[in-house]
């Protein structure tokens, strides 16, 4: 598996990212949504340099010229509720994309651990097709690598772009011992060091979920 960190490069990501985490701006939801969208534009852009292209002639008002076009097929998807900010991000700039989407959810147990499960899906085939799987926090990685192989179940990507704002780097290692060799490209803004009992990322940014759209039943 192949990583690539944007926020270790000078970008306005980083401004993005900033206002993300700020206690104070995260209190306005509205600018929370666009701030996660406006990162998927910024990830969409550096992805589409790993495609492959062909030619394709283009006639102007004043003449015909050959550029060259990306030919991959490509399906985004993300996880229900908290990815579809960056989900649209990704779209905005991939609008001819199929997409898919995955429900998946904490189930908590009496002892206070709990297991993720999925209850929702739906998708396009994915063979011969790049897939980019969208969440905002990889914290331990168990929803990622589930919905990677819900939606892989009957057919494999060409290549897989799992993309998130924030990863715990245990949860990256998870992903990595897990999906091995696979064509798998992970592309994150930041990497931060510590995952609590309960697999919250610190200093993360909390819950991007209720950030984006208002508290929800546990």
């Amino acid at each position: 598996m192949t990583i690539r960190i944007l926020g270790e490069e000078n970008s306005v990501l980083n401004r993005f990212l900033f206002e993300l985490r700020d206690v104070e701006i995260q209190k306005d939801p509205m600018r929370f949504r666009r701030n996660m969208e406006r990162m998927g534009e910024i990830f969409a852009y550096e992805i589409s340099k790993t495609f492959r292209y062909e030619s394709q002639d283009v006639t102007t008002p004043l003449g015909t010229l050959t550029m060259n076009l990306p030919k991959d097929k490509i399906v985004l998807s993300s996880i229900l509720r908290a990815g579809l900010p960056l989900h649209q991000g990704l779209l905005n700039f991939f609008d001819n994309a199929q997409n898919a989407f995955v429900g998946s959810y904490r189930k908590y147990h009496k002892d206070n651990t709990f297991e993720i499960k999925s209850g929702y899906l739906t998708s396009p085939p994915m063979a011969g097709k790049v897939l980019i799987l969208s969440d905002p926090m990889l914290a331990s990685g168990a929803s990622l690598l589930l919905a990677y192989k819900d939606l892989c179940e009957e057919d494999e990507p060409i290549h897989t772009h799992l993309v998130t704002a924030i990863a715990a780097r245990d949860g990256i290692e998870y992903i990595q011992a897990h999906l091995g060799a696979k064509n798998v490209t992970l592309w994150a803004a930041a990497v931060d060091d510590e995952l609590t009992a309960k697999s919250y990322i610190v200093p993360g940014l909390g819950d991007a979920g209720d950030l984006a759209y208002g508290e929800k039943l546990e």
